[in-house]
């Protein structure tokens, strides 16, 4: 579903830039270009906003406040990593790398991965993750979680389904790899299966644990359950096991132009790390984040140590 509404998305800007800049061309070359570049390149002045933004908001918060020239690397670089993302890898490459559960690509006794996307994003989010473990031995499902725009708590189903299937594949509990509010998918998932026993352990990258202040814009269900300190946020925890906590490894960044202010992306009682300089969807793949992440499955604790 998701899919087809970016390629929907992406095939109308690209055919109305292109028809800007053809209809133009003869009476004025540089009105035709520069239309051409607004449609084309306007998504970068909406992240220079975001960003701008995430520096006021974050003047109060505990991590380190990023420079403006900071803010202007990671702003280039999420300029950069978003068409990829958006424009090819999801609406047109989904299932470029599908699911490894099969008997001859699993070895039994390799633990597995269930990778869960964000918001307004599908399973193509992952495939660079996913072509890293092809060929490994190491199972993996990567979700789409449908509806796109459903409460949070409608996911836990789907994960539950993925995580049985990972851990019929290969005799354990697999780790769980989210991105964004795939984290809170992850959590809302632990609260209401009571499945901490069934997860090896979570990593969340730019998840708005505590929510996010661009949250407060949204019109649909799970953009408004990302509210900072809302009311489904505080039920999240609620009559928790003690050690739940301990499960994550929460990767966040002071950067991050959709999750801030900055510390709303931790827990209290996780393995909480601060990367500088990273926007959102760049951080899910900085090698040292991807590295860091796919070393648990191999419970390496040297090479997980190495490439913190």
């Amino acid at each position: 579903m998701l899919a087809r509404l970016q390629q929907l998305i992406t095939v109308s800007l690209l055919a109305a830039a292109t028809g800007w800049l053809v209809f133009f061309w003869e009476s004025s070359a540089l009105l035709a270009l520069a239309g051409f570049a607004v449609l084309v390149l306007g998504y970068s002045g909406f992240l220079a906003l975001e960003f701008v933004a995430l520096r006021f908001i974050n003047r109060a918060d505990p991590v380190p406040r990023p420079a403006w020239k900071e803010l202007a690397g990671a702003w280039l670089g999420e300029t950069l990593v978003a068409p990829r993302v958006f424009c090819w890898r999801q609406p047109f490459r989904s299932q470029a790398v599908p699911d490894q559960l099969s008997v001859d690509a699993v070895e039994k006794g390799r633990r597995g991965v269930v990778f869960i996307h964000g918001f307004f994003c599908n399973r193509g989010f992952w495939t660079p993750w996913l072509k890293r473990l092809q060929g490994t031995g190491h199972a993996f499902v990567a979700l789409n979680l449908e509806p796109p725009f459903a409460s949070i708590d409608d996911y836990a189903p789907l994960i539950d389904e993925a995580v049985q299937r990972v851990t019929a594949a290969t005799g354990l509990s697999p780790l769980l790899v989210c991105h964004s509010m795939g984290g809170l998918a992850a959590r809302a998932w632990l609260r209401i299966m009571k499945a901490e026993a069934r997860v090896c352990h979570v990593v969340t990258i730019g998840t708005p644990h505590r929510g996010t202040w661009l949250a407060r814009f949204s019109l649909v269900t799970n953009g408004r359950q990302m509210q900072l300190s809302g009311q489904w946020h505080q039920a999240l925890d609620l009559d928790m096991p003690s050690h739940r906590h301990a499960l994550f490894t929460c990767w966040y960044s002071n950067c991050d132009n959709i999750v801030f202010p900055s510390s709303t992306a931790t827990l209290p009682g996780a393995d909480n790390r601060l990367v500088h300089g990273a926007a959102h969807v760049q951080l899910a793949f900085l090698p040292q984040v991807l590295d860091a992440s796919l070393a648990l499955i191999e419970g390496d604790p040297w090479k997980i140590a190495q490439t913190s």
